[in-house]
């Protein structure tokens, strides 16, 4: 396995957020000063500057649907939506949602990402959706920009949204929004509230695990949550050295990865869950400050404070694959669809582009 760096480029701040096209050929950065460019995979070129937004940006989404071209939305401090046509750099619809910064974008589920199964004859609850939070706001979004629909005010800010996997047919739908308080389950194509899951703290980050069992919350009190919400039950490990940003589960949904010091910890979720197992450790000389794993193999980039930046394979006796010493910290990673690429984004605005070659 040869892994390298394959190319860099320099932004004008630090790298808020970074996303690669459903078809791998263009890596869309944002920074904090609001710039949006989007990049030639194989080159690193510029490919196009977006108008961005006023004040900055803040979050990338892409997506590809039927009789659209590749996508991209963008959520900034202008309380805007963007929607960017990804071939052209043109921007084709922009809503406003108020004066607060938009701040989490997801966009819906599986059939929206699978072209062939969207028609004309499709009824609107099954087309493509992007959910779009700014402060306790949360909207449905149609692709040219409409609102389709608004969801009640949160009780708090808006902290974390996830929407559930729909990679198989059985899996019910669900968006998960978080809050200081709880999570709330909406079915993101009617648009009802589905439960409300509580929680005595605020909340991070979410993500659902592949296979559409576990809702998990990195927490402020230096705890991770875990719910099954189909069986109203939940877990918690605690005793992390910080709060919990970091979170990201295999594609197999068996190995959850979290921060929240200087080892990267690694739980078995299968059977009864983490809870009262002893983690994986994988050590750094720092706070861990981003995980990844791969989209369709097992490997998980971990980095750390100060530039540390390693690959692991966490089922080896020797789990250690790779090791790198970038010269600033990494703020966000974006593996490429097809996991030949990884892109790391850095508090000085420098996005180093990695490829992974068998």
């Amino acid at each position: 396995m040869n892994f390298s760096k394959h190319w860099t480029a320099t932004l004008d701040d630090y790298v808020i957020d970074l996303a690669w096209s459903p078809d791998g050929a263009s890596l869309a950065v944002v920074s904090a000063a609001g710039s949006i460019i989007l990049y030639d995979a194989g080159t690193g070129t510029v490919r196009h500057k977006l108008a961005g937004h006023e004040n900055g940006a803040n979050c990338l989404a892409w997506i590809t649907t039927s009789g659209v071209p590749a996508l991209l939305a963008s959520g900034g401090q202008d309380g805007c939506v963007r929607f960017w046509d990804g071939a052209t750099g043109r921007q084709t619809a922009a809503t406003k949602l108020g004066s607060a910064w938009v701040e989490h974008l997801v966009w819906r589920g599986a059939r929206a990402l699978t072209p062939n199964l969207v028609t004309t004859s499709t009824p609107p609850e099954a087309q493509a959706c992007l959910f779009a939070a700014a402060g306790k706001k949360l909207v449905a979004l149609r692709p040219d920009g409409s609102i389709a629909h608004t969801f009640p005010d949160a009780p708090k800010t808006i902290s974390a949204l996830a929407i559930k996997p729909a990679t198989q047919p059985e899996i019910s739908p669900a968006l998960a929004s978080a809050y200081f308080g709880g999570v709330t389950l909406w079915h993101p194509e009617t648009f009802g509230a589905l439960k409300e899951l509580p929680y005595g703290n605020a909340i991070l980050a979410l993500t659902w695990s592949p296979d559409g069992r576990w809702l998990v919350a990195g927490c402020h009190d230096n705890a991770v949550h875990l719910w099954v919400p189909t069986a109203d039950m939940e877990l918690q490990m605690s005793g992390y050295e910080t709060k919990l940003l970091e979170l990201g589960f295999s594609r197999d949904s068996k190995w959850l990865a979290t921060g929240g010091g200087r080892d990267a910890c690694i739980w078995d979720c299968t059977g009864a869950g983490p809870e009262g197992r002893e983690p994986l450790l994988l050590p750094h000389a720092t706070r861990v400050c981003a995980v990844a794993f791969q989209n369709q193999h097992g490997l998980l980039a971990t980095a750390a404070l100060g530039g540390e930046f390693c690959l692991w394979a966490p089922t080896r006796k020797n789990p250690l694959i790779a090791e790198v010493k970038m010269p600033v910290t990494a703020t966000k990673f974006a593996w490429r669809p097809d996991d030949t690429m990884l892109a790391v984004g850095t508090e000085k605005g420098v996005v180093f582009v990695f490829k992974l070659e068998n």
